[in-house]
């Protein structure tokens, strides 16, 4: 009579907190309505972004470096090809940022002193023409190794293409007098010999990356810029002079280099399992509100209440769980507590933990293996952690052949507890 009593009471106390939610609540008052939040269309891709004060570098280097220029002359001084005599150092600055996995910008400096042949030149002392110049271009990267290989914060070496644009600045040129008329100098408004110029280069090249640490890569780097004739104070042969480059040095991450990301898959699979959470309280308040009203409609007699046992009692519990998982969540460990009191309450009753995955994620083995695990799973709870016996408990697996909802896919990645 006691248990009875405190049965009408839970149910009374759960009506009055229960029914003014419901009522701000009717899209998911029944299941076929609840059923709506699981259509969903989602592509099943990670989404990744981090904080803008995440994924910045700094990048420092040196190489060597090497002007093309005034090409096809045929009279032995213009160089067609990359030559060790007339290459000088080359200094390298560049601060950057990755906006996602894969895309990057960077503004780099580039600079040093310049030797080449001049056709229109004495030649200097030493026998090349010189100049200083600096570079400062808007680069965009590419991570190819991201995006082909997919994404892993730690891995261990990137290559990296990239193509830019900007503004090149040559200056304090020597040794651009007399010489060969075949060539042109370039002369400024004064009728002088140009000593600098201006131009917007085009670059291109790949990046090789080696991480040493969480913020420390060393880097080697192939880049070429492209120029119009002028560029050196020359303009003859063909009308685009280049410079190339070998650089390397050192790439120092600043503010954390990672990236958090989201599945709209997994965020619908968690709003269906919430849902169905909901309607199976719905059901639970609708039963105890009917044994409410047949509680105090039933005559005032005392009757002795018989607890039932056996294999006629239903077992409303389940366990469902996340895509690919067999992790029992903490919402749902309460269902596997429960279903241990149940089985503590009636010591003849057996059960069978059946497992289930769904149809529209992975091959049938997999999801047979995987059925199987969500099952052991269960069943090792309900022993180990509950003290249920475990002669008592058999574990089937019925992979994805078989949906207990076939309406909504994402339901049946679940564990069921059938009588044995």
């Amino acid at each position: 009579m006691k248990t009875r009593i405190n049965t009408i009471l839970t149910a009374v106390c759960a009506s009055a907190f229960l029914l003014p939610v419901a009522a701000n609540a009717q899209d998911v008052v029944v299941a076929e309505e609840a059923t709506s939040v699981t259509e969903f269309n989602c592509d099943n891709t990670d989404r990744y972004y981090s904080s803008w004060r995440d994924n910045w570098f700094i990048q420092v280097g040196a190489g060597v470096t090497q002007p093309i220029v005034e090409r096809g002359l045929g009279h032995g001084n213009g160089r067609t090809v990359v030559d060790k005599d007339i290459m000088t150092a080359e200094y390298n600055f560049a601060v950057g940022r990755w906006f996602t996995p894969y895309i990057g910008f960077r503004l780099n400096a580039v600079g040093g002193v310049l030797h080449w042949d001049n056709p229109v030149s004495t030649r200097m002392a030493d026998g090349w023409t010189r100049a200083n110049h600096v570079n400062l271009s808007l680069e965009f990267m590419w991570d190819m190794c991201n995006s082909l290989g997919g994404v892993n914060p730690d891995r261990p070496f990137s290559v990296i293409p990239f193509v830019g644009l900007g503004g090149d600045f040559m200056w304090n040129m020597k040794g651009i007098n007399g010489g060969a008329p075949a060539a042109t100098n370039i002369l400024n408004r004064d009728n002088d010999r140009w000593q600098r110029s201006w131009t917007l280069p085009v670059s291109a090249g790949v990046q090789f990356r080696l991480r040493l640490c969480d913020y420390v890569d060393f880097f080697a780097e192939a880049r070429a810029s492209f120029y119009g004739d002028n560029w050196n104070g020359c303009a003859y042969g063909q009308a685009v002079d280049a410079k190339v480059s070998c650089l390397g040095g050192f790439n120092f991450n600043i503010g954390g280099r990672g990236w958090d990301s989201y599945n709209e898959c997994v965020s619908a699979s968690e709003i269906a399992a919430l849902n169905g959470e909901v309607n199976n309280l719905r059901a639970e308040l609708l039963e105890s509100n009917q044994a409410l009203a047949a509680a105090l409609a039933a005559p005032k007699t005392v009757t002795e209440v018989v607890n039932v046992e056996g294999p006629d009692q239903p077992l409303l519990a389940t366990v469902r769980f996340k895509i690919n998982s067999s992790v029992i969540e903490s919402q749902e460990d309460v269902n596997v507590y429960n279903m241990a009191q149940y089985l503590k309450d009636n010591p003849s009753v057996n059960i069978v933990v059946a497992g289930y995955a769904d149809k529209d994620t992975g091959t049938a083995e997999y999801n047979q293996a995987l059925s199987q695990r969500r099952a052991q799973a269960v069943a090792d709870a309900l022993v180990k952690k509950y003290g249920i016996s475990s002669d008592r408990i058999s574990v089937q697996a019925e992979g994805s052949a078989t949906q207990p909802y076939p309406a909504n896919n994402d339901w049946n990645r679940i564990v069921i507890f059938e009588n044995k």
